[in-house]
């Protein structure tokens, strides 16, 4: 039984990538304004910055994986 043709799974990947870069994106930015109004709560501004840059270390992967499944050819 097949479920997904080739392209409808690399579609499917391709979303999944974009949607994980989008919300990377969004906190990278949550996370540059409460280290900007000092707003990071139980944590210390060391771990904060780890926390962001974890963040942009992951969308870095995350631009990778996606730049892997447009270019594979079908």
């Amino acid at each position: 039984m097949h479920l997904l043709t080739d392209k409808e799974l690399q579609q499917r990947a391709s979303d999944k990538a974009f949607a994980k870069m989008t919300m990377l994106l969004i906190d990278i930015e949550q996370n540059k304004e409460d280290i900007r109004s000092k707003n990071y709560g139980g944590v210390t501004l060391d771990e904060m910055n780890i926390v962001l840059n974890s963040n942009k270390i992951e969308l870095k992967v995350w631009q990778y994986i996606t730049k892997l499944i447009e270019t594979d050819e079908q």
